[in-house]
């Protein structure tokens, strides 16, 4: 067997891009959670990396189940004052069911994300592969599969353009000849339907270099399924044959070929079907380039966003840099490894490029990547943590225009939960549950002990100010400001005098999605009787309720004050404020849940609800308030590190905010070791999910930057583990970009650059000089950590440590 310098170059690390960019194996994927994800925020596809019966699965962001439909109950507000008096009395068996009966939306449950299909490509004789290698190149968004067949080398290249809108693979050699494969476009089995004799989807080869899988989605729960689609793979071949059956494409004996897919649905808009898949399709294959123009727009494009950060942590360990990243993952159990978690928060930037762009919608419960047509929890909207959580590293990591769908989508859900305000709370502005899905449904779903939840699009609401506090932008905040004041609006009208403490609460609500042990409150069976109990969630303003509410009305405050907009409503927000239940400390010492003393019936149980107002929310700090961030500290041990995927995120990110940098990675550590899959890849239970790869993102930017109290706070949780290390690009609130180098857990450099014309208040430990374009510049000491001066636009302004 010969082994050519291709061979060589081709297991070898680039040279351009450094080893902890990139996630390898030495082995196909075993199954869909194992495979490796391109995005372009609209197509998406997950490959396995075989090498005699590859599959390449595909998704199209719009394509769900059913269509545009409203599931708004008229008149659902009448039934509201009775609740509200059987919560208030103790009777939360009956309140909760008068919701279900009056209160939830019709149908109960929303749409599903849907797969497209799967490539299916067969090489004979490729099972007999030597040298395999498989990679996804967060750096070049570019998954590679390379191996060697008796002496020649293939290489496979799969990227998701989004300059051109395609999905392109390259099959190539080193031997002149050597590729040849069949390929096939498959629709993905609905068990629902039979799909043979319906048009649910078809497969067709279309001369002379085509294959078409054309189709609508499903009907579900009397929903009537509205979306069409397409996708054409057309099939470039440099030398060889090239044959199109009825549902095949093969190819024999070629030095190269480029597959290019596109994908189209007649989706326009949440109300608007009317699209022409056909047409859409046709238009990206017309302007289609070659291969190398095809890969340059793409890495280009994609590296001008992922290129704004850069990060290295720790010296640098070869022992790990030179294994796969799945025996790295297991050896991080017992060994230290700080490139791989720069490697990881690289990977939850790379997962948001490649699942929510501008103009696209936005990452769902699984980015964009789906293989079921019945996948865990409908792959939605889910807004209790999910949703927000996958926002939370745009800002620091400098990807803000990301939120541009997000933004989109509370948009659209503030059109459609203005009619749900109304109907179902008998309140003005709009309102938003627990999940939404495509056709922005915007009412209780899933049953009262989930739905009956009114404070998701205030949440959301948190998500767009943060863009504005990074940014400063006024044209921002002018932008969000309608959506802001109308939420504002419905949360004073739902908020209700409690009889006990005469606090105003949100009632009906629940603590995400905790079943608290309120009385009569029964759990699977009664101990004495034996008898089967079930036990509820609803409850009178729950600690996170009130905790997102005061944010919400400090935003609106602020905003509507610098605006100089609504002094009506500004009064009425400033009477409400005070009178809100305050945060709580239990018999434990801990933060209280809801507005009694309860228990959980379980102690460790994933949701962190009511510590939202230390994070992602800004009113518990250890500055501000000691007391509760303490109390902060006992619910986190309490609640343990159990849960899934994205709890430990959450917590990993809660850690950072008490400056506790050990305790935040053993989070971090826990989720990779526990609660991820070799791809990186988080999952909850069984389920695949994007959630915690970006919720642990962005606490490991709090590990090392925060600036939530109106200070940049530098390296506020660095654990030993991380002793040296540089960042570059991080961003932090009012306008800052910042660049930082340390050594020995102690700050040797840092750089500040400013949108505009600032102060900046610095926590720097062992901060000397502040230059500018090497020019001393007077700054003032507010501490013995703490500097303020003023920040020009457009310079970089450098903060010295040395004598």
């Amino acid at each position: 067997m010969t082994f050519s310098l291709l061979a060589l170059f081709l297991l070898a690390p680039p040279a351009r891009i450094a080893p902890d960019l990139r996630l390898w194996y030495r082995q196909p994927a075993e199954n869909w959670s194992q495979a490796l994800p391109v995005g372009n925020g609209r197509l998406g596809a997950m490959v396995f990396g075989r090498t005699a019966d590859e599959t390449i699965q595909l998704n199209e962001e719009t394509l769900w189940s059913g269509g545009p439909y409203d599931p708004v109950v008229v008149g659902a507000h009448r039934a509201l004052p009775e609740i509200r008096r059987l919560l208030f009395s103790g009777d939360i068996a009956a309140a909760h069911d008068l919701f279900g009966r009056a209160m939830m939306g019709r149908p109960y449950e929303q749409m599903k994300y849907q797969p497209l299909g799967n490539l299916r490509l067969t090489f004979p004789g490729h099972d007999r592969a030597t040298e395999y290698r498989r990679e996804l190149d967060l750096d070049a968004a570019v998954v590679r599969v390379t191996y060697t067949i008796d002496g020649t080398h293939f290489v496979r290249e799969i990227f998701s353009s989004a300059p051109d809108q395609v999905i392109a693979i390259r099959i190539s050699a080193d031997r002149p000849g050597a590729v040849s494969f069949t390929a096939a476009l498959e629709g993905v089995r609905n068990q629902a339907h039979s799909n043979y004799g319906t048009d649910y989807f078809q497969m067709d080869g279309i001369a002379p270099n085509t294959l078409r899988l054309t189709g609508k989605n499903s009907d579900y729960l009397g929903i009537e399924g509205r979306v069409r689609y397409q996708a054409d793979l057309v099939a470039r071949t440099e030398g060889g044959s090239l044959e199109v059956g009825r549902r095949t494409l093969t190819v024999k004996g070629a030095n190269a070929v480029t597959l290019v897919l596109a994908a189209a649905t007649n989706f326009v808009n949440y109300r608007d079907v009317s699209g022409d898949p056909e047409a859409r399709v046709a238009r990206v294959l017309a302007s289609a380039r070659s291969y190398p123009e095809l890969k340059q727009a793409h890495e280009a494009e994609h590296q001008a966003w992922f290129r704004r950060v850069k990060l290295q942590l720790g010296a640098g360990l070869p022992e790990a840099d030179t294994l796969p990243t799945d025996l790295r993952i297991k050896r991080f159990t017992t060994a230290p490894d700080p490139g791989l978690a720069a490697l990881y928060y690289q990977f939850g930037r790379y997962l948001l490029i490649a699942s929510s762009r501008p103009g696209t919608e936005p990452a769902n419960l699984q980015g964009i990547w789906n293989d079921n047509s019945n996948p865990w929890w409908d792959s939605k909207y889910t807004v209790n943590i999910n949703l927000p959580m996958n926002y939370w590293p745009a800002e620091t990591g400098n990807l803000a225009e990301f939120v541009g769908p997000l933004e989109k989508l509370v948009r659209e859900v503030a059109e459609a939960g203005t009619r749900t305000a109304k109907e179902h709370w008998g309140a003005r502005g709009w309102v938003l549950h627990q999940n939404t899905d495509l056709w922005r449904s915007t009412t209780p779903m899933d049953g009262p002990s989930w739905g009956a939840w009114p404070v998701g699009g205030a949440w959301l609401m948190t998500n767009l100010y943060e863009r504005y506090r990074f940014s400063a932008d006024p044209a921002d905040l002018a932008r969000i400001y309608p959506l802001l004041r109308d939420q504002t609006r419905f949360l004073l009208d739902i908020l209700v005098e409690e009889p006990t403490h005469r606090w105003l609460v949100t009632a009906p609500s629940n603590s995400p999605e905790n079943f608290p042990k309120s009385p009569g409150n029964g759990l699977f069976f009664d101990e004495v009787s034996g008898a089967e109990l079930t036990a509820r969630t609803m409850t009178a303003g729950p600690t996170m309720d009130m905790q997102i509410i005061r944010e919400v009305f400090a935003m609106f405050d602020e905003a509507a004050s610098d605006l100089e907009l609504d002094p009506s409503l500004v009064a009425e927000v400033r009477a409400a404020r005070p009178r809100l239940a305050p945060n709580q400390i239990g018999k434990h010492g801990q933060i209280q849940e809801w507005l009694d003393d309860w228990d959980e019936f379980e102690p460790d149980h994933r949701h962190v609800s009511p510590l939202w107002g230390l994070y992602p929310g800004h009113e518990i700090t250890p500055e501000s308030a000691p007391t509760f961030a303490k109390a902060a500290a006992v619910t986190l041990a309490r609640r343990g590190t159990g849960g899934c995927g994205w709890s430990y995120g959450w917590k990993q990110g809660l850690r950072a905010r008490l400056y506790d940098g050990p305790a935040a990675l053993d989070q971090f550590r826990a989720l990779l070791t526990r609660s991820s899959l070799p791809n990186l890849f988080s999952v909850c239970g069984k389920a695949l999910q994007v959630d915690a790869n970006f919720g642990a993102s962005a606490a490991i930017a709090e590990m090392l930057l925060q600036s939530h109290q109106n200070d940049i706070h530098l390296l506020p949780a660095l654990p030993p583990e991380w002793a040296s290390g540089s960042v570059s690009g991080l961003r932090a609130r009012g306008g800052f970009t910042v660049d930082l180098e340390w050594a020995d857990g102690r700050l040797t450099d840092v750089q500040l650059r400013a949108s505009h014309r600032r102060r900046a208040v610095v926590q720097a430990k062992g901060a000397k000089t502040v230059t500018a374009g090497g020019r001393p510049i007077r700054f003032e000491r507010l501490g013995s950590d703490t500097i303020a001066f003023t920040v020009e636009a457009g310079l970089a302004f450098r903060i010295g440590f040395a004598d």
